[in-house]
């Protein structure tokens, strides 16, 4: 990636971080069920588990105009697992079992 396209990259992470947040107020006309594809920027943060030392977090933004998507941007880094931790699992049936799981992230945005 080039130096030039980082600032760009943090405004667009910026940005939807900002909607984000607004859209986790209490005021239920903020909640949208679908992208408004005439322009925006739509992102997408998950973390997958790589193997025992590592995670690999993966981020993508479509870029729509005109109910086109106009680009496509896609990160993934590699950063370090996070260990295992014992959780209670339920089955389709209502009965528990005592398991080891990976633990997950967190994903917090924040804006400045």
């Amino acid at each position: 990636m080039h130096t030039t396209m980082k600032p760009i990259v943090l405004a667009i992470l910026g940005g939807a971080a900002l909607l984000l947040l607004f859209s986790c107020e209490e005021k239920k006309e903020d909640i949208t069920y679908s992208v408004d594809k005439h322009g925006s920027i739509e992102t997408s943060v998950q973390v997958q588990h790589l193997d025992s030392a590592h995670d690999v977090l993966i981020t993508k933004h479509i870029v729509w105009t005109k109910n086109e998507p106009v680009k496509n941007i896609y990160y993934a880094d590699t950063i370090p697992a996070l260990g295992l931790e014992n959780t209670v699992a339920e089955n389709e049936d209502g009965e528990t079992k005592q398991v080891t799981v990976k633990k997950d992230y967190q994903v917090f945005l924040t804006v400045k």
